[in-house]
Formats: structure tokens, sequence, C-alpha cells
């Protein structure tokens, strides 16, 4: 791939962007369609002034209503401090950008314009979904790690087209060392589509700092330390050229990523669901190794990367494909969502261990190995479905596996960084839940926390991993009485 070297610039200053949805033709047009009436995004058919043109829910066309947004504040989840020039981008159900990007003012606060499913009427429809991605300087990107990003619902929708909630209003963990992931690198994706590329500086210590762009195509990459990068850019569907960027003097900007004519490759392979319950699908994820958190086993997933396609529920049950892929080194993760299913933790066994392929220009590339998965081992909390917010003293809880002698915990912070471990829990008795009290080292209130469980056979003086709690249960935010 060619390369192009970028400005350097020692300061970069942040501006917020205009929101994408305005509300389109005017009172004087007189094809302007009033609330509910039918409207295109091409001027055609627009809708008075004040008025979105936003799809229908049963994807039957357009239709005219009350422009929405979305509204919240981000704070610094240690501190309880308010964020400033956080950036705030708003993604539909599939994972592309339903808005422009925001930035957060001087009290922490934001408001975004989004696209919004409708029903008939031109009210927003109660299934429309959307999350958050939040970035900003000095602190860890939200979601990441096992902090995934809870969705917000259409059904919350409040007096003029406003959602404000608790699932608006996000906490970000500060980085450990600042001091030394102070600069910046920002610039634009010059290519049909390009909102939700995932852009990557690589070439550092990994995970590597990365950025969604926005759907314009502006990307801001916090949090990157001095040094020689090679920007990437992830997506379905698209291929990017490469270029390099020097933060050694200081912040850069100005950075371009223009389409590339190579053609896409594709992955495949095959699931293996055993010990399961009937009927279980789940899904396939490519992750780029670049910001692959290997003390976590999860990363940041570009858009479109995924079996099936989002946003359609976990269906895999035998072979997949996820074509389209740019070229690039990547980790697949099955059965990485909340699907009830877990990678078979046995690691004597094949189709167990982390699996990595390479994609070239326009190659197919099979997996030499199918996945075996496995039924997960059942939280009850803290963290059933979503990060749990606890106060005082934490008892873990989860399910018994009536095969096992004994279970494993960890618990991790957001960070990654392991806090207590017990090697020896004894096991269930007659099914029931087990529960472990904690004992371990003073928590850090507002941190955020995730424990882990494994179930083990031991026999013979070998010990046998049977199965595990699933990558993103178990997460809780603590706090003191």
């Amino acid at each position: 791939m060619k390369h192009r070297t970028i400005f350097r610039l020692s300061t970069l200053a942040l501006s917020s962007a205009l929101p994408i949805f305005a509300a389109c033709g005017s009172e004087e047009d007189p094809r302007s369609g009033e609330r509910g009436d039918a409207c295109s995004r091409d001027g055609s058919s627009p809708c008075e002034a004040g008025l979105a043109c936003d799809p229908r829910a049963d994807a039957s066309g357009f239709v005219c209503g009350e422009p929405a947004s979305i509204e919240g504040q981000v704070r610094d989840a240690l501190a309880e401090d308010v964020v400033a020039g956080a950036r705030v981008v708003a993604l539909g159900a599939d994972g592309a950008p339903a808005g422009d990007v925001a930035y957060t003012d001087d009290s922490g606060r934001y408001s975004v314009g989004v696209s919004a499913p409708r029903a008939a009427d031109g009210s927003i429809a109660p299934t429309a979904q959307w999350t958050l991605a939040v970035s900003a300087a000095g602190y860890e990107p939200f979601p990441a790690g096992p902090r995934p990003a809870v969705p917000i619902s259409g059904s919350q929708v409040g007096a003029g087209g406003t959602i404000a909630a608790a699932s608006t209003e996000v906490a970000l963990l500060p980085l450990t060392q600042p001091e030394l992931y102070s600069l910046q690198i920002s610039g634009r994706i010059s290519a049909p589509d390009p909102g939700g590329t995932l852009v990557v500086a690589e070439g550092g210590a990994g995970p590597a700092p990365h950025s969604i762009a926005s759907r314009s195509g502006e990307f801001v990459i916090f949090n990157v330390p001095a040094g020689t990068f090679e920007l990437a850019g992830y997506k379905r569907g698209q291929q990017l050229e490469r270029v390099a960027v020097d933060t050694r003097d200081g912040s850069a900007s100005g950075a371009l990523l223009a389409s590339a004519e190579a053609p896409l490759g594709n992955v495949s392979g095959n699931v293996n669901i055993v010990n399961a319950p009937g009927g279980s699908a789940t899904s396939v994820v490519l992750v780029p190794e670049s910001v692959f958190d290997s003390r976590l086993e999860r990363g940041a997933i570009p858009l479109g990367l995924r079996a099936p396609g989002p946003p359609d529920l976990p269906s895999v049950s035998g072979g997949f494909e996820i074509d389209q892929v740019p070229l690039g080194n990547y980790v697949v993760l099955a059965a990485f969502e909340n699907d009830s299913l877990v990678r078979d933790p046995d690691t004597s066994i094949g189709g167990t261990a982390l699996q990595r392929v390479t994609v070239g220009t326009g190659e197919s590339v099979a997996m030499s190995q199918s996945f075996k998965i496995t039924e997960h081992l059942a939280i009850v909390g803290p963290g059933v479905q979503t990060p749990e917010r606890v106060a005082g003293p934490v008892t873990f809880r989860w399910s018994d596996d009536s095969s096992e002698d004994r279970y494993e915990l960890e618990l991790h912070t957001a960070l990654g960084d392991l806090v207590w471990e017990q090697r020896a829990v004894l096991a269930g008795r007659g099914g029931e839940d087990v529960e472990l009290a904690y004992d371990g080292p003073a928590l850090t209130p507002g941190m955020v926390y995730q424990f882990r469980v494994t179930s083990f056979r031991d026999r013979s003086g070998e010990s046998t991993a049977i199965s595990k709690s699933e990558d993103l249960r178990g997460v809780f935010e603590w706090y003191p009485e």
C-alpha cells in the first residue's frame, strides 16, 4: 500500500459538528410534508420546516416526524468530575453512525441528533435502539473491555423527541498513566460511506489507540504516545490505503485515508456446538489483532465484520462466512456475545484455542479448525445481563455445574488488572447456586469490575476445564455503602 506522511502539529483543536439530520423542507414549499406524511431524502418530497425525514421501522419508505436527539453527561467514574471535550458518537442498531459527532461542553453535557426508525404516523418506534461510543483525552474509550454499551431505547423518548435516561449517562475510566498518552491524531476518510470505520493507529504497544469515524468520515484518536504509526481503517466492504503518521514532535492532524482499489477478502469456517441447549446458535466476529486485549480476550469489532451481519441475532450453528473483509491480521472470536454459549475452555482438545487469520487483498481464508462451543456457566449476580451498580459487600453467585469438582474465580478491573483470585472454590450441592463472598483487597469506588468463573473436573491427577461464564456478564460498578 502507498504511504503518505502526515504533517505534525503540537496542538489539536476540537470543534463541535452540526447535527447531520437537519429538518427538511420549508413552510413555503407546497410539497413539504407534515408529520406522518411520506418523504424522501433526495429532496423531491421534503418535510415541512422543523421535521425530519427518517426511515419507517417496517422498511417501507420514509416518513416525516419530530427530530430525535440523545442527551446526557459524561463523567469521570472515579473522581465523579465531569469530562469536557469528550467525543460522542451515536450508533444505530446495525452499528453504523445514526447522527453526527457531538463534544461535551464544560459541564460534561452533550446533545446529538439521531436518525430514528419511525411508526407510520411519524412517531419514533419503541423498537428503535442506539448505543454510544465515547472517547476523551486521558480516559479509556467506552465501550471497551468487559463494558458493553447499554442500549438506548425508542421507548425512552420524552418531550421534544429527546432521550435522556440512565443509559445516556456515561462514566469513563481514567488512564493509569495519562502523561504517556497525551497526544492525538485527527483526520478524515475519503471514501463512499465512511461512517463507522474503525480507525487504528498501529505500530505501538497494544491494544492500539483507535477511533470510530463519524458519518461524514471525521475521526479523532485520543491517547496516542509519541512515536511513528500506520493508520489503518477497518469496515466491511471498504478497503483503505494505509497512512504513516509521526507524533514524535506532537499531535498530528490532517490524516487522509483514501479508498484503495485492492479487492476485499473473506473468512469462512465452522462452529461445533456440543453439550448445549437444543437449537442453540451463536455469532462469530473478527477483531483486528492490533486492538485485541489478550488479558481480557476481546477488542473493538469493526462495523459489519460479524456473522450473521448486524443487527441480526446470533444464528450460526455450523458453517459461517464473513465476506468483504479488508486486509489485515485478525483474531476470530466465536460465542463472544451473551447467547448462553462459550468457547469450550478445555484446551486439551482442538477448536478451543484462540484462532487468528491473516487476510490479504482478495484472499479467501478458510479456518483450519472448527470452533468447539459449549453451554455457559450462568452468572446469577452481580451483572446477570448488563453492568450492575453494587454498594457495600459483594457476593458472587453462579449456577452449579453438575459435573464439576471445583471452580476457579477471577476478579478483574475493566482495565484488565487482576484484583483477586480463588482457585479452589468448593463444588455446589444438589444443583443449588454457588456463592462466594469477596474478601480481597479494598475495591475502588466507581471502578468497573468483572468476575469470571470456570468449572473444573479433577480426575487421576489431571484437571480439565468444563465450562465458564460468558465474556460480557458478571460486570459491576462498585461503590461503598
